[in-house]
This record gives C-alpha cells, structure tokens and sequence, in this order.
C-alpha cells in the first residue's frame, strides 16, 4: 500500500495545491494514475522546506531551487525521476501564474538534468504515460492537446508510423471496434490494436474540437482545418522531450518502436510484431531486439553488482 500523501504547509497553501490537483483532473485530463504521482513528487518538494507558504514560494531564489535540487540529487536518483520531479514543480508554479498571479521568475532559470547521450530509442513505459500528459501543455488550446495526446497514444498503442496515424479519417474509427485496418507502405493493408486509452483519446480530441467530422474526412485536423501536418507533431514532441529532460531520440517512430520492444519484452512472437509494424522483412523487425537485449543485459550487471557486494 502506498504512503499517504502529505503537505507540511499552511492552509492558503493547501488549497491552491488543492486546485491544483482539481485543475490537473478535471481541465487538463490527467489520469488517476499519473495525478498520484504528480501529487507524490510536489510533496517531495513542499515538504523540503520548513511550513512554506505561497509568500514564500514567489520569494523562492535560484540558490532555493537548487539546494532542493541537490537534495534529491543526494538520494541518487535516477536523471529521469528527478527530470520528471522538476517538470511537475514548473508545473505547479505554472499554475500559480496563470490561475492566481504567484509568480516567480526564478523557476525559469532552472535546467532540466540531461541524460546520457546515447540512449536506446524505446522509452520506459513511465516515461510514455508521463508524456502523454506533458504534451497536452505545450498546446495554444484544449482540442490541440486532445488531438496531440490522441496522436501519440496511436503512435505507441497501436505501433503506427506518423504518416499512417495522419492519413486516417473519421469513419476509419469504428464505434466498437478493437481494431485498425491500416494502409501502409506500398499499400498493404495490415490489422493492428486499437487499445481503449487510444479510443478515450480520440473521443475527448473529437468532442472538444471545432470541426465537423464524416468519415471521408480528415480525422486529425490542424488549427485551419486543414489536415494535420506531421512537422506539428514533431514540433510538439520537441517541446514536451525538452521540458522533461527526455532524449533528442525521441521522436514519433521512437513510440512506434516502443510498441514493438514493449511487445517483445512481454515475450510476443518476432513474427506477430512483424505483421503488426507492417515491416516486409524480419530482418527489419529484428533490430527491436538488440535494444531489449541490451537491457536485459544492463538490468543484469546491476544485479550482479548489487548481489557481490
């Protein structure tokens, strides 16, 4: 059973974190799941200091945010926790700004730690929920973060090239229906999953934007009517990595190769991802491979040393 979540601060405090959590659910959509744990981090942080109030946080200097920084640092955390950990802070004192005019410019001054360099391109399920949110702040309105958490959810639900979840229309998602006819390259057809995050995502995306939908139509629209632009996406993605320290690897075909590592690890046949990426040859499939026995053999080491000691 997970600790209680707790908050060392006074009540002004307490109730725009409150408002907070009120503002994650029900404006920006966030699931039960990834509220939890956006609500664990900030306690992290609210209770490092000693009762902090609002007057204090827009007082907080650069000096402030770092000594927490090295503090969590301290407890060796992997650079993605703590990535992730500052990304809902930012968020926290986002929402300060906009909804109740507590600023504090210092927050912008903090840098997201990098990871290393060379990173496989398969992100940790974690990561992927956790994006899936973020990419929702980077959007000028609601129905462009819907349309862009549903077009990541294809990518990596439903293993789909960015082309391939782009060219579908409306009446290619059938009420329900657990499945996909996709056309990919050189025309083949190919049945893949439609998972039901994916459905919900696509049924928020379309009841909020300002379009009327056929099923001849585009279903995913850009901010003219027109079709959305895979360089829109891309330029979203960019945003959302960068604010959560993630890899410049990750890119649209990198939650498309999520989706076949993930698969893999979870021991589904080579030959099944094969039809579900659409690839002609295995030997294409079988790169996906080399990133899950790279892991297993890093999550080997770890072991290995932590036993020997």
């Amino acid at each position: 059973m997970k600790k209680e979540i707790k908050f060392n601060a006074d009540s002004p405090l307490l109730e725009k974190i409150d408002a907070w959590k009120n503002w994650l659910s029900k404006e920006k959509r966030y699931s039960a799941h990834t509220l939890d744990a956006y609500t664990r981090d900030l306690s992290f942080f609210i209770n490092f200091f000693e009762h902090p109030t609002l007057d204090f946080l827009a007082r907080m200097e650069i000096r402030d945010f770092r000594r927490y920084i090295s503090h969590r640092a301290a407890k060796e955390l992997q650079k993605s926790s703590l990535a992730r950990e500052l990304s809902v802070i930012k968020n926290f004192f986002k929402f300060l700004s906009k909804k109740h005019g507590i600023k504090n410019q210092d927050i912008l001054l903090v840098s997201q730690p990098k990871r290393a360099k060379i990173l496989p391109k398969s992100l940790e399920p974690s990561d992927m929920l956790d994006l899936l949110e973020q990419i929702f702040e980077f959007s000028k309105s609601d129905w462009q973060g819907l349309r862009d958490r549903a077009v990541l959810s294809l990518l990596y639900g439903s293993g789909l090239r960015i082309s391939e979840a782009l060219s579908l229309n409306f009446g290619d998602i059938k009420q329900g229906q657990n499945t996909l006819l996709i056309k990919g390259k050189g025309k083949k057809e190919r049945i893949v999953p439609l998972m039901p995050a994916s459905i919900k995502a696509i049924e928020q995306y379309v009841q909020t934007a300002p379009f009327d939908f056929s099923k001849d139509e585009a279903l995913f629209f850009g901010a003219r009517g027109d079709r959305l632009s895979a360089r829109i996406i891309q330029r979203q993605l960019q945003k959302a990595r960068t604010y959560m320290g993630l890899s410049d690897n990750v890119t649209p075909h990198a939650l498309r190769h999520s989706f076949a590592t993930h698969l893999l690890s979870q021991g589904l046949d080579l030959r099944a991802i094969q039809e579900l990426l659409g690839h002609e040859s295995l030997t294409t499939t079988q790169r996906y491979t080399n990133v899950s026995l790279e892991t297993l053999q890093k999550e080997y080491n770890k072991a290995y040393a932590q036993n020997g000691k």
